[in-house]
C-alpha cells in the first residue's frame, strides 16, 4: 500500500533530506587511495548520532552498519570491511537516516583519485540517468514512465540497467511501496500523486546486468566483475513537479 505524506511531514523529510545531504558531502570529501571502508563507516555513524538523528541502515535485516560502500563490480549493500579503496577504483556510498521517525536515503559514487576516462564516463551516464528519471517524476505520470527514462537512456549509452533490484517509496519504513524499477514500459506501474515520497536510485554496469550475492551475504556485484555505478536521491511529489528532499542546497 502506498502512504501518501501530509505537508507536514514532508517538511520534517525535507530537514533530515537537508542533513543527510550534508553528511555524504563529508565522507565523499574523506574518499582517497589508502582509506579503509570500515573508517568511512565510523564517520557515517558518529555524523549522523551528532547530527541528533539515528542510523536507518544498522541493524535492518541484520546489516552491520551506518553506511553501505560498494567498490568497482560491487553494485549496493556492501557491508564496510578492512577493505582498503585502491588508485583507479570507484566507490558508491549508500547512506540513510532516520530524522523524527522518517527515513531518508541516498547514494553517489565518485572516483578514488583518477579514474579511467571510461570510468569517468560511467559516473557521468548514471547521474544523469538519475537527473532524466527525476524530469519524469509528476503527478500523473508512472513509475514505468520513470524506469522507462532511464533504461532507453543508459542504453543508448552502451551501459545496461540492472533489474534484480530497484528504488522504492520511503518514510515510516526504509522501504515502502512503490517498487521504482529502473526499465519498464511507459504507463506502467503506479501512478504518482502529490505526497508521495520515492527513491530513485539508477544502477548502471558496463558489461551484464546480471547479479550475484556478494560472499559478505548482505551486497550484490556484477556476475560478469564488470564496473558498476549507483546514484539515488528521495523525492517527493509535489502539485508542480518533484523535489529532491535530500539535497544540500
Amino acid at each position: 500500500m502506498i502512504s501518501i505524506k501530509t505537508k507536514k511531514e514532508i517538511e520534517t523529510m525535507r530537514q533530515g533530506g537537508r542533513m543527510l545531504a550534508g553528511i555524504l558531502d563529508k565522507l565523499l570529501k574523506m574518499v582517497r587511495p589508502g582509506i579503509a571502508t570500515k573508517e568511512l563507516d565510523r564517520a557515517a555513524e558518529a555524523l549522523i548520532l551528532n547530527s541528533g538523528a539515528q542510523v536507518a541502515f544498522k541493524g535492518y535485516e541484520g546489516f552491520p552498519a551506518a553506511l553501505c560502500v560498494s567498490v568497482n563490480e560491487e553494485v549496493v549493500h556492501m557491508a564496510p570491511s578492512e577493505r582498503i579503496l585502491k588508485e583507479g577504483d570507484i566507490v558508491t556510498l549508500d547512506i540513510g537516516l532516520v530524522w523524527q521517525g522518517l527515513f531518508l536515503d541516498m547514494a553517489r559514487t565518485v572516483p578514488v583519485g583518477s579514474v579511467a576516462p571510461e570510468t569517468a564516463r560511467l559516473i557521468r551516464v548514471t547521474k544523469k540517468a538519475l537527473h532524466y528519471g527525476l524530469k519524469k517524476t509528476r503527478p500523473g505520470n508512472t513509475v514505468g514512465d520513470i524506469g522507462n527514462t532511464i533504461q532507453r537512456y543508459v542504453e543508448s549509452q552502451g551501459y545496461q540497467v540492472v533489474r534484480e533490484l530497484c528504488g522504492h517509496g520511503i518514510g515510516k519504513e526504509l522501504h515502502e511501496d512503490p517498487h521504482v524499477l529502473n526499465y519498464g514500459k511507459r504507463g506502467d506501474g503506479s501512478e504518482l500523486v502529490e505526497g508521495m515520497v520515492i527513491c530513485i536510485e539508477p544502477m548502471v554496469t558496463v558489461g551484464d546486468w546480471k547479479l550475484k550475492r556478494s560472499q559478505d551475504g548482505f551486497g550484490y556485484e556484477t556476475q560478469d566483475g564488470s564496473l558498476s555505478c549507483h546514484f539515488e536521491d528521495t523525492i517527493a511529489i509535489t502539485s508542480r513537479g518533484s523535489e529532491v528532499l535530500t539535497s544540500s542546497d
